[in-house]
């Protein structure tokens, strides 16, 4: 469990600033706000490259899903006091879950060489500066920022880098839109449910609901307990305990939200652009971006591009930072940014060694391409068993007293569960097949 280090220095308990406007989000909006990853961007906009406005209405159905699951996470770490992978281990077997985390390791180390990657080729369309040192200058930044800030004050700098995002957006209101044929294609799209479709789609669901998310904010759950010292909801009064739980309902709902709006934005920015203008095939995020100065002009460009660099800052620590709670919680150490990195040694020992391999996968000889592909087929592989642990510990009284999960949540959790294990399922027929 997360317990407020003695050394750095701490939050300001309970009390806040007069008004913040994002002083009631946290772990929710950072969360869904990470999965806007380069790596994700490339994804949404290949979707909007490739089918223009046809691959619109998945958002629809990603949203609920996602905030289901996402709610049932963020519940099991503030009601126990302790992260997702620490509750799964006390249900489940040892080597089962050790298994599903090593895999998560190394879809998540592929993930952030993937987006630091990212993040270097779009500060070289900026700049014009060499791309491979603009990477490692970003790699290090961003794991000096996770050593060395801690997770009071570092939190702040990912609210705030949550609103890059913004960018895509905007993309979306500097060309022209023909929003009444959006609302139509977003409804009843024009689409054939082919293997390149089927893939895209497969390639969408995956990259929207990803393990790593689960792990993230039931942890960053336990990290707020701790900074505010707070007990968990255990041992809290009803009322009190209630209060909380609506907290995280709308943190996670408008940070899934978020998340969905961004994904809506970026393949609604490609389709009305580089689809419109037979610009179809699409590898990168900085391809995207590059393929925009022509046809949406240089403010969109810029837009795109730095969109990119942002979210891949605010991705990168929450994908090394799940993998260092995974790891940690089930090997006993001490977990959480609020320590300084010699009081949990293990934990930044984790996050370290995530970074330096995302790194040698960029310089290595690997298609970064083909690296992030199968990647998405690990992901897409383990988060179906561990939504389906997640869903049985979140409904267990022995961990979760009286709070256990809504029927509303058990209900919508096991249908994201199954379109998952269906996604899996289709992805693998296409693999097959092709």
């Amino acid at each position: 469990m997360a317990e407020p280090s003695p050394h750095r220095p701490k939050g300001g308990g309970k009390h806040r600033a007069p008004w913040r406007p994002l002083g009631r989000l946290g772990p929710g909006l950072i969360t869904g706000a990470a999965d806007d990853d380069p790596s994700g961007i490339a994804t949404y906009s290949q979707a909007g490259a490739q089918f223009g406005l046809n691959m619109l209405w998945t958002v629809a159905i990603t949203f609920p899903l996602m905030v289901a699951i996402q709610l049932v996470s963020a519940r099991i770490g503030r009601v126990t006091g302790q992260g997702l992978c620490a509750n799964l281990a006390k249900v489940f077997p040892k080597p089962a879950v050790g298994v599903l985390i090593g895999l998560l390791f190394i879809a998540n180390t592929i993930n952030i060489g993937a987006d630091i990657a990212a993040m270097g080729a779009a500060g070289q369309l900026i700049t014009g500066w060499n791309a491979k040192a603009l990477t490692v200058a970003f790699a290090a930044v961003s794991l000096g920022l996770q050593l060395f800030v801690p997770y009071h004050r570092y939190v702040q700098v990912l609210k705030w880098l949550t609103l890059a995002l913004f960018a895509y957006v905007g993309v979306a209101f500097i060309v022209r839109v023909d929003w009444l044929q959006v609302l139509a294609r977003t409804a009843l799209p024009r689409l054939t449910l082919d293997r390149t479709a089927l893939t895209v789609i497969v390639a969408v669901f995956g990259t929207t609901i990803s393990p790593y998310l689960f792990f993230w904010q039931s942890s960053e759950e336990v990290e707020e307990l701790g900074v505010k010292h707070e007990p968990n909801l255990l041992h809290e009064p009803k009322r009190a305990a209630a209060k909380e739980l609506v907290r995280i309902r709308w943190d996670t709902i408008v940070g899934m939200g978020f998340s969905n709006l961004v994904a809506f934005f970026i393949m609604l920015a490609t389709a009305t652009t580089l689809h419109a203008a037979g610009k179809t095939d699409i590898q990168t995020s900085a391809e995207a971006a590059e393929a925009l100065k022509p046809i949406a002009g240089q403010l969109a460009f810029v837009l795109f591009s730095l969109g990119i660099l942002g979210t891949g800052f605010l991705a990168a620590p929450v994908l090394a930072g799940s993998s260092a709670y995974a790891i940690g919680e089930t090997r006993g150490w001490k977990t959480g940014l609020e320590h300084w990195p010699w009081e949990a040694p293990g934990f930044y020992a984790v996050i370290v060694v995530s970074v330096v391999l995302g790194l040698g996968v960029v310089f290595s000889p690997i298609d970064p391409i083909k690296a992030l592909f199968w990647s998405a087929v690990i992901n897409g592989i383990i988060a179906v068993p561990i939504m389906a642990a997640t869903m049985v510990v979140g409904a267990r009284r022995h961990e979760m007293g009286r709070y256990v999960a809504t029927v509303g949540q058990l209900i919508f959790g096991w249908i994201a569960t199954a379109v998952m294990a269906l996604a899996v399922g289709a992805m693998a027929w296409t693999m097959v097949a092709g």
